[in-house]
């Protein structure tokens, strides 16, 4: 095993420390790809060397850790490429590392009796086409004849399936790979009633969002808002903006559409998080020009607040309504 696929059990409030545990897994392998918003592969084969242990003990370690240091469980599969540690990944159970095996006999063991469904790539109609002709579990389409696959389904499609089926996984780690969502939570030092606190919190949470965005030039195409309530019950909501932005106003207005959607009544919060998702290349976006003042002009009191924050700190200039 090559590959250690990491899932930490993150309640849905505090996904935001997947970064402080992806720098934990760091410490072991530079080879990190961060899954947001509570996963990480990991590629060990330096740190095998490096440390002189295998994969199912650096898997204990990097256990431990996450739980001593942030208080944190997970649950851990490991195998010879990312396709087959993601995959063992899902039947594992903490404290267990789950364990895929290089040798033929092991892929086609772990890999036979599951849902063709399971395999990545494979989506609802690939599935409902191969599932019409019997071939509804992984060993049955890695008994198929190549040609045949790729009669149902296509011959590019065919042959990317008969390799996976067989375990040949050609993807590869991406160590560093942009992080494709961030997240920020506010957690209520009791249950919280009033809409109020609510708004504040989401207001609190946009500009923090706003200032990590444009901190490192990118922008946000969609906003995630999960509410957790006191009998620990959630509501979660996504909504695409109209145009990607790091603009703090155009985050706090999307994020307060969605809030009142909820029509919350007298409901009691225990906590609110927002994740700005599908994060991209700020000069890659496309602004809508508009001529109104008010916009240009808020903009670049922005400018000018992130450059005050960079110098003297994220608390030297706050919303108004957060000072009060």
């Amino acid at each position: 095993m090559s590959t250690l696929c990491v899932r930490f059990l993150l309640p849905p409030m505090y996904e935001a420390a997947l970064p402080r545990l992806i720098a934990l897994v760091g410490e072991f392998s530079p080879v990190v790809e961060a899954l947001p918003p509570d996963g990480v592969l990991v590629d060990v084969r330096g740190a095998m060397r490096y440390f002189g242990r295998d994969a199912v003990d650096l898997a204990s370690v990097i256990r431990v850790r996450a739980l001593a240091l942030y208080g944190v469980d997970c649950v851990i599969g490991a195998g010879p490429g990312p396709m087959l540690a993601r995959m063992a990944v899902r039947g594992a159970v903490p404290g267990v590392t789950q364990v895929v095996g290089r040798e033929p006999e092991a892929v086609a063991e772990f890999l036979g009796p599951k849902p063709v469904a399971e395999l990545p790539g494979v989506g609802r109609a690939t599935a409902r086409t191969l599932c019409e002709y019997g071939l509804d579990s992984v060993g049955k389409v890695a008994a198929a004849p190549l040609s045949t696959l790729q009669r149902l389904i296509g011959a590019r499609a065919g042959r990317e399936l008969h390799e996976k089926a067989h375990g040949v996984d050609r993807a590869r780690v991406v160590p560093n790979a942009a992080a494709r969502s961030l997240a920020a939570e506010r957690p209520f030092p009791r249950d919280e009633l009033d809409p109020t606190r609510h708004r504040r919190a989401l207001l609190s949470i946009t500009e923090e969002l706003g200032v990590r965005m444009r901190g490192d030039d990118q922008v946000c195409r969609s906003l995630t808002l999960t509410v957790r309530y006191a009998d620990r019950s959630t509501t979660t909501r996504t909504r695409a903006l109209p145009e990607p932005t790091a603009h703090s106003s155009a985050l706090t207005a999307t994020a307060y559409r969605m809030y009142e959607a909820l029509g919350l009544q007298r409901a009691r919060v225990r906590g609110i998080s927002l994740r700005a998702e599908g994060l991209g290349p700020a000069e890659q976006a496309a602004h809508q020009l508009m001529f109104d003042p008010a916009d240009d002009r808020a903009r670049r009191i922005e400018e000018v607040a992130d450059r005050a924050r960079a110098k003297f700190g994220p608390g030297a200039i706050v919303p108004g309504t957060l000072a009060a």
